[in-house]
């Protein structure tokens, strides 16, 4: 089936060809019909599958029916949670749309601001945005909303992981009431239809794969191996395989650096990405791993989405992450459009609920291939039978707060590591409210001999 019999016009199915696609995805067969005919849209599918264009066709197509964009308003918003994932949605909305008289802008943070704002006042008929410096533009008045015609929200489930969830309701809080939304994500979890259902009208569902499941293009395998010896073995593997591309991750940004000295030292071209890098040393390292001129691009999670790299062979996990599900969006970076891919683990035995965690989530046993001369000193224990995986109860509607934000809303407010922290410490309806201090008044300060300058200084309140 051809893209043009989807609707789209001859101009963006030329696109589409030029980039070597011949036929739609099953997310894109689904959602750009839906799309097409004004309809809001949720739609989740394995990372890899051509979401990005999913909504980009369409959207293109639907903004060349309405007037051009004014100086500093937006036509289209899209909101995604990191930079590289911004900048690369950017890319695809300008090569898609090169053949249409439309004008993008991509905004992001860790860059300067001032280029931004020169090319807001051009307008945008396209723009791309994360949260944080969406709210700083829109502070300085240099983008304004009153001709919003369509919302996209890319990767919602990694906003809320990130706890964006303030910045987006601040944002929604903005804009117009009529206008089309999207929502695309990884997973249909419950935050994610707690935010759907406040933001959706009659939303066309689609969702083209199981959850939590990988691609049948990626092997997967993992080598029992002490935590000490890791580097080496990346070493041996990048030089006695020959591999050119490989992407691997790390759980912390120290080790992220300490990896990539180690491979240099080894005489392996690599470069580290991960928060603590300026916005130009990531956008360098990425530029470079997609022209051939790194072989080894070490990340920690904040690439772990987004990084869009054609024809990736291997994805590396030097550590295994923390939470399960990050394990499938790592492995998701091969074996994207149909193509072949593997991804090979690194497993010592302290990491073995993790490696518990993940062969449960995606129902499958990892296999297991030991190195020669690198037989742990600590065996990884043998994997546990696989659990089915039950199916979550809905929860309960709880009745709405004060201030008319329900109790779920208010719950997704914070990020989930701080949630599960709560939860753990017991915080709910039933704990006791701390006693208040009385403050003492001036007749106490008085008899302290304490003027009303001295005492505890206020802290200063942020802008």
């Amino acid at each position: 089936m051809p893209f043009a019999s989807l609707g789209l016009s001859q101009e963006l199915a030329h696109a589409v060809a030029e980039k070597g696609y011949q036929s739609p995805s099953p997310i894109q067969a689904q959602a750009i019909p839906a799309i097409l005919e004004g309809r809001d849209v949720m739609a989740a599918a394995q990372t890899g599958t051509g979401k990005t264009a999913g909504f980009t066709l369409p959207m293109l197509q639907n903004l060349m029916q309405g007037r051009r964009a004014r100086s500093n308003r937006a036509r289209a918003l899209v909101l995604t949670p990191t930079r590289e994932l911004a900048a690369q949605v950017a890319e695809s909305v300008e090569a898609y749309g090169k053949n249409l008289p439309l004008n993008s802008v991509v905004v992001f943070g860790g860059v300067s601001i001032n280029p931004q704002l020169q090319a807001l006042r051009r307008g945008a008929d396209v723009l791309v945005a994360t949260p944080g410096r969406l709210l700083d533009l829109y502070g300085q008045n240099a983008v304004r909303f009153d001709d919003l015609e369509l919302l996209v929200l890319d990767e919602a489930d990694r906003m809320l992981d990130m706890g964006f969830i303030r910045d987006i309701r601040k944002i929604l809080a903005l804009l117009p009431a009529k206008r089309q939304n999207l929502l695309f994500s990884a997973t249909f979890s419950g935050e994610i239809r707690d935010l759907a259902r406040g933001l959706l009208s009659q939303p066309v569902e689609v969702d083209v794969s199981p959850r939590n499941s990988t691609a049948r293009t990626v092997s997967q395998r993992l080598h029992p191996v002490d935590k000490s010896a890791k580097p080496k073995v990346v070493s041996r593997l990048i030089r006695d395989n020959n591999w050119q591309q490989v992407l691997i991750f790390t759980r912390t940004k120290h080790g992220a650096n300490r990896l990539a000295q180690k491979l240099e030292r080894d005489g392996i071209q690599a470069a580290a990405i991960h928060g603590n890098k300026s916005q130009g040393a990531r956008t360098r390292a990425l530029a470079g791993f997609k022209d051939g001129s790194v072989q080894a691009l070490v990340a920690t999670d904040i690439a772990a989405r987004g990084l869009d790299i054609q024809q990736l062979p291997q994805v590396v996990n030097f550590d295994l992450p923390q939470v399960a599900e990050d394990y499938v969006h790592r492995i998701g970076r091969t074996g994207r459009a149909g193509a072949e891919g593997q991804a090979i683990s690194l497993v010592c035995e302290e990491e073995f609920k993790l490696l518990n965690d993940i062969e449960q989530l995606i129902q499958t046993h990892l296999e297991r291939v030991p190195l020669s001369d690198f037989e742990p000193k600590l065996p990884l224990p043998d994997s546990k039978p696989l659990r089915p995986l039950k199916a979550k109860k809905p929860k309960k509607p709880k009745s709405r707060s004060g201030d008319g934000q329900s109790a779920p809303a208010k719950a997704a407010d914070k990020p989930q590591a701080r949630r599960d922290h709560d939860k753990s410490h017991g915080e709910g309806h039933n704990r006791p409210k701390p006693q208040r201090r009385r403050r003492p008044g001036r007749s106490d300060q008085a008899e302290r001999g304490q003027s009303s300058g001295q005492g505890r200084r206020r802290a200063p309140q942020r802008g």
